[in-house]
């Protein structure tokens, strides 16, 4: 084996070997194998997780043009990194670009590398094992070949548009060469990503092969050098001229059921470029170059931007706690609890599930089988999943479970009974937890010997679906059990923000206000179908009337009830005569909609007859109000952590970056006079928070 340096080389003509000097290269490694193979390894220095920044796109620059002089039998790129091929760009790279002149060099940068690595005149091909998204499929997708590692932690994409762009790299032009028009398309407008067989059965890479055969697979594909990936005959026939403006009709209406253009403009940025450039390579690449710099500088973008980096804050909490959780006993088999284990087994932890008897198990044991055959997809990956979801109704587990999680119904004297009980029975390192949400931990931890081992993990409802989890701390919560519990969280791939226990913690409390204003709209006259596509309008994934109706009008009335206790909220009679009539929402299929196989029946309505302005600052004056006073009373860690919770635990509108970033953005005296004119207007309910004047 040689090790590369850039600087004088010396060649050994007889072995076709290669020694650079002088220089090492920071965040790339280069050695040659005995058949003549270059071997570059990318592992991005002090990092754990490989990202293409303009440092490291130098050091490539700097290679290809050392390596092009050499003519090696050909160029095998890999990670160095247990975490997977490459994450993309570094996001930090271009979040402070201001201007399209500012951005337009370093897209340029990577699109010329990139090229140049395409235009090596010796085989090239790329090992691809964990993620490998953005940048790193489009540096993938510049090699001859790519070969992807069958693993579950394989995943590839173009989830650009997800930050507010497209790919900028030759991605938009090198993945429709390589896969056509509708593969490549729905990848890059979804923003989701596949695995390594899907990856292949699209085209995408050349082969997908278990971790123990990839360098024979290397090997054997670089000297059989098959043809390379082409698109089939009916994605050619989408690419053709007179048929792409036809297909992007119906590309701009499947993007428009789930975004719209004045929100997130990029999907429909990398569908007019493609029309307009789909058949020439060259003017694709520049057009694709000039649109994504115009899309980097949106407030759009900047805002998706700094979600991306508060979804890496919470994955952040607990960090450096060594916790390795590998058993989990859930006390409750109802929908959360059943949910919360199903989930947990899927993430590939040991799970008993205790209740009162197998029958009240048996449907949570049917939804779990439901979700690992809509996931997981091969029966032996099903059968394992099942295999790791003990039903348990005697609760042996409790005695070796590394967490626990009580989920059993909203009564104090039945969870204080329970903890008291576990208490006795767990390890003295278990993680003891409540699902709780709405009884505050210093009361269910009273009857403890050592309440400071009691942490809420508070998930939301459907578990599957929603990534955020509330990790609840009380007067005597001890941090590292805080910590271990956001540890939890992370093994099965949750994001955690750690709150306060107090009435309705953040989410509820700044969500319940917004649902109950929408229903008193409703009392006054207006369309629940006015009140939700105003909140369309303004950016949320569901409008709050039939949010209300999808967690449940009996659930919202009760935690409604609870907060009420604590805070001046008043109770919408509609809600409660909904309740007592039995009208409970999509799970009666009668709510303040009615349902149809569980979807909505819509009545159409005329948006110019109501002040829809009126109605959109009633809705969200109601949340901004709310997260103010949570800031200030410390409910949460900081504005930042409050952001985070509202996007990824209510979806609110992540184009705009989160509540207190829209009080910023929007300025804050601006948007306390707003919400003092309407307390004089619309009463109490509306009053200032303290919270405004810190």
């Amino acid at each position: 084996m040689y090790w590369w340096r850039a600087g004088r080389c010396n060649v050994n003509r007889k072995r076709r070997s290669i020694i650079m000097e002088d220089q090492n290269f920071k965040h790339w490694k280069l050695t040659t194998d005995e058949q003549g193979f270059v071997l570059l390894s990318f592992d991005t220095f002090e990092n754990t997780t490989n990202v293409l920044s303009v440092e490291t796109l130098n050091e490539l620059e700097e290679i290809i043009s050392v390596v092009k002089t050499q003519s090696p039998k050909g160029l095998i790129i890999s990670s160095a990194k247990s975490s997977g091929f490459i994450a993309g760009a570094d996001v930090h790279s271009f979040s402070g670009i201001t201007t399209k002149e500012a951005a337009l060099p370093y897209i340029q940068l990577g699109q010329k590398i990139f090229n140049d690595l395409e235009a090596l005149p010796f085989p090239t091909l790329a090992v691809i094992k964990g993620f490998c998204l953005g940048g790193g499929l489009e540096l993938a997708l510049a090699c001859d070949y790519r070969i992807a590692v069958d693993d579950p932690k394989t995943r590839l994409g173009l989830p650009e548009v997800k930050l507010g762009f497209h790919p900028g790299w030759g991605g938009t032009v090198r993945l429709t060469q390589t896969v056509g028009p509708l593969v490549s398309m729905d990848l890059m407008l979804s923003g989701r990503t596949v695995n390594a067989r899907t990856a292949k059965k699209m085209g995408i890479v050349d082969r997908a092969v278990p971790e123990r055969h990839i360098t024979n697979a290397t090997r054997s594909l670089l000297t059989a050098l098959p043809a390379k990936q082409k698109p089939s005959s009916l994605n050619k026939i989408c690419n053709a001229g007179l048929i792409r403006p036809l297909f992007a009709k119906v590309l701009r209406k499947k993007v428009g059921e789930r975004a719209r253009i004045e929100h997130y403009p990029a999907p429909y940025a990398l569908i007019d470029l493609w029309v307009k450039h789909g058949s020439n390579k060259n003017k694709m690449m520049l057009a694709e170059a000039e649109s994504v710099c115009d899309l980097i500088t949106t407030s759009a973008a900047k805002n998706l931007v700094r979600v991306f980096k508060l979804q890496d804050n919470l994955k952040s909490f607990g960090q450096h706690c060594e916790f390795s959780p590998q058993h989990v006993h859930v006390i409750g088999a109802g929908i959360m609890g059943g949910d919360i284990a199903a989930w947990c087994a899927y993430r590939g932890l040991n799970v008993t599930l205790q209740d009162r008897e197998p029958k009240y198990i048996a449907p949570a044991l049917k939804r779990a089988h439901a979700l690992f055959k809509k996931r997981l997809k091969k029966p032996h990956l099903i059968q394992a999943a099942m295999d790791r979801l003990v039903p348990d109704h005697r609760g042996l587990g409790v005695s070796k479970a590394d967490v626990v999680i009580e989920a059993i119904i909203e009564n104090i004297d039945a969870k204080c009974e329970l903890f008291k009980e576990l208490e006795t029975k767990v390890k003295k390192d278990t993680v003891l937890a409540t699902n709780t949400s709405s009884i505050s931990l210093e009361l269910i931890s009273s009857q403890l010997k050592n309440p400071a081992r009691l942490v809420g993990i508070h998930f939301f409802n459907p578990v599957a679906m929603m990534q955020l989890v509330e990790i609840v701390s009380g007067d005597d919560t001890d941090q590292d059990v805080a910590d271990r519990a956001a540890v939890f969280c992370r093994k099965i791939d949750r994001l955690p923000v750690p709150v306060k226990s107090s009435p309705g913690f953040v989410v509820n409390r700044i969500l319940m206000p917004y649902l109950l204003e929408a229903i008193t709209i409703i009392e006054e006259g207006v369309p629940a179908r006015v009140v939700d596509e105003v909140a369309l309008a303004y950016g949320m994934p569901l409008g709050p009337v039939e949010l209300a109706d999808t967690v449940g009008l009996d659930i919202c009335l009760s935690v409604g009830d609870i907060l009420s206790k604590s805070f001046d909220v008043k109770i919408p009679e509609d809600l409660r005569n909904k309740v007592e009539q039995g009208h409970l929402g999509r799970k009666s299929g009668q709510g303040f909609y009615q349902y149809k196989n569980k979807k909505p029946i819509y009545k159409k309505v005329d948006l110019k007859s109501y002040d829809t302005t009126e109605i959109s600052d009633r809705l969200i004056l109601q949340i901004l109000n709310e997260a103010i006073a949570c800031v200030s009373e410390g409910v949460v860690n900081d504005s930042d952590s409050l952001d985070a919770a509202m996007i990824f635990g209510t979806g609110f509108a992540p184009f705009r970056g989160g509540p207190m970033h829209v009080i910023e953005e929007e300025g804050k005296e601006k948007v306390l006079e707003r919400l003092k004119t309407m307390y004089e207007n619309k009463g109490e309910r509306f009053k200032p928070n303290e919270g405004w004047s810190n």
